[in-house]
């Protein structure tokens, strides 16, 4: 908690933590012009100052945060197997471009990548901000994770070290294993990938089919109509752009999330074509 230090005439200090200022100066101008009882209503208004600001340096703090761990874990993913790619190059950048990021940012970002591919890179501190920020805001660390692993299938298939990456990803921001799974299912990979199965990519003909719209909603294809239903309503709550950016999430990734929900609507719709129910 940030502290400001008051030192009056006699040299000796006290602490005031920063978030009393709103409900200290409320309170003084309320009981100015109100006696006690307007001391109260101003402490009051002051603490809602308090916690509104708070809740800014909070969200912004998180953002960063968001975008620090971001790239430079994908530029750690992309040197998994030993080398970047072209395919991986043009992945980040058509990322930057659906971000719109540009000028300082794109500078930044292309940094943070750069650190990333480092034989010395440090995945778990690179991941400590970030995952302190978000103990409480696990929608953040899913979106986070389904960046990763969309980019990690952007060149067709998931190496073994590359799936190595996303597993110890995963576990330090405590994604449960089956949520993990699911996320690599979508995009066709095979298997438990918690249990070292998954990863590989299914032949052509079974991508965008009705096993992959059940592993984007998190279910299994033997899911009740109810819980189908259920887990759409939690997704797309979950997924929501404005929401996630109120809690943390970078505002340049809004398209992002817009993007996670047309692809929950499309497996939605295509699950409830199958089903037959509306």
């Amino acid at each position: 908690m940030a502290i400001i230090y008051f030192v009056p005439m006699s040299g000796s200090s006290f602490k005031i933590p920063r978030n009393w200022w709103g409900k200290i100066i409320g309170g003084i101008i309320g009981l100015l012009r109100g006696g006690i009882t307007g001391a109260v209503i101003g402490a009051l208004l002051g603490h809602f100052v308090d916690r509104f600001l708070a809740g800014i340096v909070g969200v912004g703090s998180t953002q960063k945060a968001f975008f620090d761990a971001l790239f430079g874990t994908l530029g750690h993913l992309s040197k998994a197997d030993g080398q970047v790619t072209e395919t991986e190059i043009r992945m980040v950048e058509s990322l930057m471009a659906r971000m719109q990021i540009a000028g300082e940012e794109r500078q930044r970002a292309i940094r943070l990548f750069n650190q990333g591919k480092a034989d010395d890179f440090n995945l778990q501190q690179a991941l400590h901000s970030f995952a302190q920020h978000s103990m409480v805001r696990h929608d953040l660390r899913l979106m986070f994770m389904e960046i990763l692993v969309e980019a990690a299938f952007s060149s067709g298939s998931v190496t073994q070290a590359e799936q190595q990456v996303l597993l110890q990803v995963a576990r330090l921001l405590r994604i449960p294993g089956h949520v993990f799974s699911a996320m690599l299912n979508a995009r066709g990979a095979t298997g438990n990938a918690y249990g070292g199965g998954g990863g590989s990519r299914m032949p052509g003909n079974q991508v965008g089919s009705l096993a992959q719209a059940f592993a984007k909603l998190g279910l299994e294809s033997s899911a009740s109509d109810a819980e189908i239903k259920k887990a759409y309503r939690k997704l797309v709550s979950q997924y929501h752009p404005d929401k996630l950016v109120s809690r943390g999430l970078p505002e340049e990734m809004m398209e992002i999330a817009k993007t996670r929900v047309r692809e929950i609507n499309t497996a939605y719709d295509q699950i409830k074509q199958s089903r037959g129910f509306k």
